[in-house]
C-alpha cells in the first residue's frame, strides 16, 4: 500500500481494524482462514516526505481460546508476539511504530517499503515475513488482470457472462472478486502466458537484495490439477510471499518500476542506499485500467470496517481462503 508518510500511521491502524478478518478462525473450530491483503494509498494532500511507502501483509495461524471480534463475522482471531525477535536498527521508526501499534496482537507481518526507491522501511513478524508465502487467494487477481490486458484478452470494458444473462466487466469483477470473471480470463490466457507474466512480475522468486533469510514464494510447473480457473481466481499452486506482493504493490504505485528491495541494517545505510531496478514493466497504461476495481474493493464486504479519507483515496484487493 501507498500512503502519506505523516498519515500512514493512521492509515496502517484503519488496515488492521479493518482487517481483524487477518489469521482468524471460521465459525467452526475445525477450520482457519488465513487472508492476505494488498492495498494501495495515494499520497495526501498534506504530504510531509515526498516518497510513498507501501505495504504487504500476510498472515498464519496458531491456536488460542476462541475470542470474538467485535461487530465482525469473524469469531476466532489468533495471536502473537509478531513483532518479537525482530531486528529494526536501520528502520524508519514512525513507519515501524505505524506497523507495530497496527498489527497489534494478531498474528501476521506487515512490509512497509518506499515505492519510489524500493528501501524497506519496516517489516514487522520478519520470520513470518521472511518464509515461502502463502497462496494468494483472490490477490492474484490483480497480476491476473494486468496479464490479460497486456495480451488484450479483455479491455476494462470487454462484459464477459457469467450465469444466464448476467455479464461482468473487469472494474465490477476486482470490487466484488468475481471468480468466475477471473477464472474465465485464466481460461483464455493459458498456462504458459499466466506463467510468463507471474514471473515478469516478480512472483516466485526473491524480491529482496540484501535479505539472505528470504525464502521465494512458489509457481507452479504446470497447470495445477484444479484447472487454470482455480489457479487465476484462487491462486491454486502458487504461494505469494509477503516481499514479493510488497514489490509488485509498489511497481502498480510508481507506474512499473519493480525495485529490487533493500533492508538496511543501520541508520547509516539507509541514507546511503542506492535504488536498484529489477525490471521495468510496460503497464503504466494498464494502471488506469485496474483502478477502479480496486477502489470499489473497498466496498465489498471484507472491507467495510476501512474507514476512508477523501483526500487519501485507497486501492485494495484482499484475498480470503483457506490454509
Amino acid at each position: 500500500m501507498l500512503f502519506n508518510h505523516r498519515a500512514h500511521a493512521r492509515y496502517l491502524t484503519l488496515l488492521f481494524a479493518a482487517a481483524a478478518t487477518l489469521a482468524q478462525g471460521a465459525t467452526t473450530q475445525t477450520v482457519h482462514k488465513n487472508k492476505t491483503t494488498s492495498k494501495v494509498f495515494k499520497k495526501a494532500s498534506y504530504t510531509v516526505r515526498s516518497a510513498p511507502v507501501k505495504v504487504a501483509t500476510t498472515t498464519k495461524k496458531t491456536t488460542r481460546k476462541a475470542s470474538t471480534v467485535a461487530r465482525g463475522p469473524w469469531r476466532v482471531p489468533n495471536y502473537a508476539p509478531s513483532a518479537e525477535g525482530d531486528f529494526f536498527e536501520g528502520d524508519d521508526i514512525v513507519a515501524r511504530n505505524a506497523a507495530v501499534d497496527a498489527l497489534g496482537r494478531l498474528n501476521g507481518s506487515v512490509v512497509v517499503a518506499d515505492a519510489d526507491s524500493g528501501r524497506i522501511l519496516t517489516i514487522v513478524n520478519q520470520k513470518l515475513a521472511y518464509k515461502s508465502g502463502y497462496q494468494p487467494c483472490s490477490t492474484i487477481k490483480v497480476p491476473v488482470a494486468l496479464a490479460a490486458l497486456s495480451e488484450t484478452v479483455v479491455d476494462r470494458l470487454t462484459k464477459i457472462r457469467i450465469y444466464g444473462n448476467t455479464k461482468v466487466a473487469m472494474t465490477e469483477a476486482l470490487a466484488k472478486s468475481n471468480n468466475y470473471y477471473f477464472a474465465s480470463l485464466g481460461e483464455k490466457l493459458g498456462f504458459e502466458r499466466m506463467s510468463y507474466y507471474a514471473r515478469l512480475f516478480g512472483l516466485g522468486e526473491k524480491a529482496s537484495l540484501d535479505i539472505d533469510e528470504e525464502q521465494p514464494g512458489i509457481l507452479p510447473a504446470a497447470t495445477p490439477k484444479s484447472g487454470m480457473g482455480m489457479m487465476t481466481s484462487f491462486g491454486d499452486g502458487i504461494t505469494i510471499t509477503p516481499l514479493e506482493m510488497t514489490g509488485l504493490m509498489g511497481a502498480v504505485a510508481n507506474g512499473g518500476t519493480l525495485y529490487y528491495l533493500q533492508y538496511p541494517k543501520t541508520q547509516e545505510q539507509a541514507g546511503t542506499i542506492i535504488p536498484q531496478i529489477k525490471r521495468k514493466l510496460d503497464i503504466d497504461y494498464l494502471i488506469p485500467e485496474i483502478k477502479p476495481g480496486m477502489i470499489g474493493s473497498l466496498g465489498s464486504d471484507t472491507m467495510r470496517r476501512a474507514v476512508l479519507d477523501s483526500t487519501a483515496p485507497i486501492l485494495a484487493r484482499m484475498g480470503t481462503g483457506i490454509d
